[in-house]
C-alpha cells in the first residue's frame, strides 16, 4: 500500500558513513557544492573507519536524531553484517533508505530489493590494497584521491546526484519516493559523463575498466594470497593500476576541454538542476 507523503522544505537528508569507499568523502558535497541551496538540509554521522555492528548501530541511532525525510547509508560491502544493521535500524524507524557501495554489495541486492532499500553499487569503486606492509595513511590519501577522480570523471558521480535529487524533488512535491536500484557498469555511467569527443569517451571507459580491475587485484592481495614476498606485488600493482586510471580520466576531460565541450551540471538555489557545456555560457534548466 503506498503511503502518503506530506510535501516538505527543506527536506532533511541523513548521511551514514561506515568506512570508506570512493563515493563517501565527498557524497553530501555532491549534493551542495557552492552552499548554497535551500531546498535541504544534510547531516552526516560517521563511525570513521570501523564497520562493525556495534559501530553501525551507534551512527544508525545517532543520525536518527537529526528526524531526517530519508537515509543515505554508505559503506565498502553492503552485505557486512554492520552495514546490514545500520539500514535495518534506519527502516525499522520508518526511513526510506538508499544505500550507496562497491562491488563486492552486488551480492547483496536481491535480498536488499526484497526488503525495499534502494541500492546504487559501483563496479569501479574498488577496494584499497590493505596490507599493512604497503598501505600507510599517505598511500591511502593518494589511492583515494585517485579513485575519486575516476568516479567524479567517468559519470558516476553525475548518476549519483541525479539518483539523490530525485529522492528529495519527491518528498518536496509531496510524493512516495521511488528508491533507485542499479548497479553502475560502464555503459550507466558514461551515459551520465556527457562526453562528445568519442576519444574522450574512449579513454573515460577505459578509466573506469581499470579502476573496476583494481578490485581484482586487492582482493587477491589482502585475502586469497598469504605469502608477503606475493601479496605486496599485487596490492602495489592495483595501485598503480588505479593511478593510470585516474591519468586516463583526466585526459579524457582534457580533451573535451580543448573543444570546449566540458559538461557541467550545477544546482541551483532551489534545488533544480542546470546544465552547460560551453565555459562561457550561463547554466540553465534543460
Amino acid at each position: 500500500m503506498e503511503v502518503w507523503v506530506m510535501a516538505v522544505s527543506p527536506v532533511k537528508v541523513g548521511v551514514l558513513k561506515l568506512g570508506c569507499v570512493g563515493t563517501a568523502p565527498l557524497l553530501e558535497y555532491l549534493l551542495d557544492e557552492r552552499a548554497d541551496r535551500g531546498d535541504i538540509k544534510v547531516r552526516v554521522v560517521s563511525s570513521g573507519a570501523k564497520l562493525d555492528p556495534e559501530e553501525a548501530e551507534d551512527v544508525a541511532k545517532g543520525i536518527l536524531q537529526f528526524k531526517p525525510n530519508f537515509a543515505i547509508v554508505v559503506s565498502p560491502n553492503a552485505a557486512l553484517p554492520g552495514p546490514t544493521k545500520a539500514r535495518e535500524i534506519l527502516k525499522e524507524a520508518g526511513l526510506p533508505v538508499l544505500v550507496v557501495s562497491d562491488l563486492p554489495a552486488k551480492k547483496a541486492a536481491k535480498d536488499m530489493d526484497a526488503k525495499g532499500f534502494g541500492y546504487f553499487v559501483v563496479e569501479a569503486d574498488a577496494m584499497i590494497g590493505a596490507r599493512r606492509e604497503f598501505l600507510d595513511p599517505v598511500e591511502m590519501a593518494c589511492f583515494n584521491a585517485d579513485i575519486i577522480k575516476v568516479l567524479a570523471l567517468t559519470g558516476v558521480f553525475n548518476l549519483l546526484v541525479k539518483c539523490v535529487d530525485g529522492i528529495i524533488q519527491a518528498f518536496k512535491e509531496g510524493k512516495q519516493p521511488e528508491l533507485p536500484k542499479i548497479v553502475v557498469d560502464k555503459a550507466k555511467a558514461l551515459k551520465e559523463a556527457g562526453y562528445q569527443n568519442p576519444y574522450a569517451y574512449a579513454k573515460a571507459m577505459a578509466a573506469f575498466e581499470a579502476a573496476r580491475r583494481v578490485g581484482d587485484l586487492t582482493t587477491e592481495g589482502c585475502f586469497k594470497i598469504q605469502e608477503r614476498e606475493v601479496y605486496i606485488p599485487i596490492v602495489a600493482a592495483a595501485h598503480e593500476l588505479m593511478r593510470y586510471a585516474s591519468k586516463l580520466a583526466e585526459e579524457a576531460r582534457e580533451t573535451e576541454k580543448s573543444e570546449d565541450m566540458v559538461l557541467r551540471k550545477p544546482h541551483g538555489k532551489d534545488g533544480s538542476l542546470l546544465s552547460k557545456v560551453k565555459l562561457m555560457e550561463k547554466p540553465e534548466k534543460k
